[in-house]
């Protein structure tokens, strides 16, 4: 199959390489066709074997009492697999155990892979299931050590040898070189070719066996950020979780990063995918509301942002999630600075208030503070949470281009909220025919404050779009 490859098995305490440990290895070396090494071993773990794992692989507690630890046998394991492909079935498994037991060693460890799994898929397409049992039934082979690591090394080998005798040494060759580049790091389960994904600007979905994505994500090169997935995945448990379940990967190509971001922002909301643990829909944002009067009582009136016009937004400060977690960062804010509780509606009463009577107030509330003084105090305080005005006199366009494409998309913006994305600039007459509803996003909002914000400097990508071109009528 290769000049030289060792195929290899490991058993362990459990599925995860970053917390379960390896209790038996086996490997055999095979060298222009010939096998020219054999070895096997338990392992003590240093842990307990779980129930279901001794009852599975028939390795229990007392097998590996006396066993030798990895950190003595891992400089024979590196001596075997010196030089040659590392083959296993499912390789991102083994190989994830290994590169971590060595990692905690402080050994490095690369080598080039092969996946049986992918090999199998490649090789036999027809066919739906490529484990190992699916393997031992269809080809009619047999063994009486399944699940203990030289006994399906050697299912492994056979298989090999059937390939090879039903479909030509050149042909089973071929697929294997064609997969070894990179293959530890791609899941055998997964149905998309790593080829077919664009190394262009985009977000892509990862998506298991269900119809909602398991996690959406951006990338300026999303064949390379994709793999990077896979790559962490030994190491990351939430990579190793995501890549359990992964099937297959869709992607949307965008002209470039921003057009990435605002897509991918609005994905995840919309979809809500299991591991994106940022970006998740927000629930209704609320945001402190100042009132002109300084006699005003309270001072601040805590609104949904959504529930006053775009050109009001400068009037809000802050943005949270609930009533909660607003009245929590004021009362902090409060304590901090000396305002008064009761005139910004955290206390109710009249007179002094509590914080005035142990010097935590400078007094607004009976006088001793002018209120004028106590709410231009107040506004400085908040001066830092509040939403900044549109700093331009209408809507405004950012034109990306993605040379390697030839892709331009146009994106619009008013009032820190995006109004579309458009691929010809005749389409920017289009949006001026229908009405369209404003809605506060916090993720673009923080975006456009990078890009659109009071004091930036515009390149000429930014262009602000002539009363009428896509405007809310």
């Amino acid at each position: 199959m290769l000049p030289c490859y060792v195929v290899l098995d490991l058993e362990t305490t459990g599925g995860n390489a970053l917390r379960d440990r390896i209790t038996e290895i086996a490997a055999v070396r095979i060298e222009n066709g010939l096998e020219t090494a054999r070895w096997s071993t338990l392992v003590n773990p240093g842990v307990r074997i779980p129930p279901f794992i001794q009852a599975l692989t028939g390795i229990s507690d007392d097998m590996v009492q006396e066993a030798p630890k990895f950190e003595d046998v891992a400089h024979k394991l590196l001596e075997i697999l010196d030089g040659a492909v590392f083959v296993a079935h499912n390789v991102r498994f083994d190989h994830g155990f290994v590169q971590n037991e060595l990692a905690r060693l402080d050994m490095a460890f690369k080598v080039k892979t092969l996946c049986t799994v992918r090999l199998s898929r490649k090789l036999y397409p027809q066919h739906k299931g490529h484990g190992l049992d699916a393997i031992l039934q269809r080809h009619g082979l047999h063994t009486m050590a399944r699940h203990r690591a030289m006994g399906d090394v050697e299912v492994v080998m056979q298989w090999l040898k059937v390939a090879t005798q039903e479909l030509g040494a050149a042909s089973v060759e071929r697929v294997a070189l064609d997969l070894l580049q990179g293959s530890a790091c791609v899941p055998p389960q997964l149905e998309t070719a790593i080829s077919d994904i664009p190394d262009t600007p985009g977000v892509y979905l990862f998506f298991g066996e269900g119809a909602l994505p398991l996690y959406i994500g951006k990338s300026v090169t999303l064949r390379t950020r994709v793999m990077s997935h896979f790559q962490s995945a030994a190491k990351v448990a939430r990579e190793m979780r995501i890549l359990t379940e992964i099937r297959r990967v869709e992607w949307i190509e965008t002209a470039g990063e921003l057009g990435a971001l605002l897509l991918e922002s609005r994905l995840v909301k919309e979809k809500q995918p299991v591991y994106n643990r940022q970006l998740r829909r927000e629930k209704a944002l609320c945001s402190w509301y100042l009132q002109e009067d300084p006699d005003a009582n309270p001072l601040l009136k805590l609104i949904q942002v959504d529930e006053i016009a775009p050109g009001q937004w400068s009037h809000l400060y802050g943005t949270y999630r609930s009533k909660r977690q607003a009245t929590d960062a004021l009362r902090l804010l409060a304590d901090k600075h000396g305002l008064c509780p009761q005139l910004l509606g955290l206390e109710s009463g009249k007179g002094a208030c509590f914080a005035s009577q142990i010097g935590r107030c400078k007094g607004a509330c009976i006088g001793r503070e002018p209120r004028v003084l106590h709410r231009a105090r107040l506004q400085m305080v908040l001066a830092q949470q509040r939403l900044q005005a549109w700093p331009h006199p209408g809507r405004v366009a950012i034109r990306e281009y993605q040379e390697e494409s030839g892709r331009t998309d146009i994106h619009v913006f008013e009032h820190w909220c995006h109004i579309a994305t458009v691929s010809d600039p005749a389409e920017l007459e289009e949006l001026g025919t229908t009405r369209q509803v404003l809605a506060f996003d916090l993720d673009t909002y923080r975006l456009l404050q990078k890009k659109l914000g009071p004091g930036m400097t515009h390149d000429a990508a930014v262009f602000v779009l002539p009363s009428g071109a896509g405007s809310v009528r």
